[in-house]
């Protein structure tokens, strides 16, 4: 590892666990989706150490290997609700802003789903999992190590 951002700058790290944090127990988003939206913007940003992070979470938190293994094909599968490919789709527009600027269509689905509050801490968690992608990848966070944890 290049160097521990938490042991650098410990308040910038606080501050990025608190909203961590917020959207993880203050906002009505289910933790299911939560992980599901983790593992697809980590996937996107090829951030190993955040695969090996969520997907191990989700497990133990009930999530299938199918659905886990389906994730980066999710729009070829029937294994994901309405809500949650809406929040999949969202958090491909975002994760990937610069190649569709958040098209009229995805966004008008995923308003269908979720409402106001809840599309903001979905985006908030979408931001939040892009900027601890962008920490371990340019830090070279060491994946496998992590041991999982069971939410609620």
């Amino acid at each position: 590892m290049r160097l521990d951002p938490a042991k650098a700058s410990p308040a910038a790290y606080h501050a990025m666990l608190g909203l961590e944090n917020f959207v993880r127990k203050s906002s009505k988003l289910e933790g299911s989706l939560l992980q599901l939206v983790e593992m697809r913007a980590s996937q996107i940003n090829g951030c190993a150490f955040s695969i090996d992070m969520h997907s191990k979470d989700a497990r133990v938190n009930g999530e299938t290997e199918q659905r886990l293994y389906a994730l980066s094909a999710w729009r070829g599968t029937s294994f994901f609700t309405n809500r949650e490919r809406a929040a999949l789709a969202w958090t491909e527009a975002l994760t990937l802003i610069t190649e569709g600027r958040a098209p009229d269509e995805v966004y008008a689905e995923v308003r269908k789903e979720f409402g106001e509050e809840d599309l903001v801490n979905l985006s908030l968690a979408i931001i939040t999992i892009n900027g601890w992608n962008r920490l371990a990848i340019g830090f070279r966070k060491i994946p496998g190590e992590y041991q999982p944890r069971k939410i609620g």
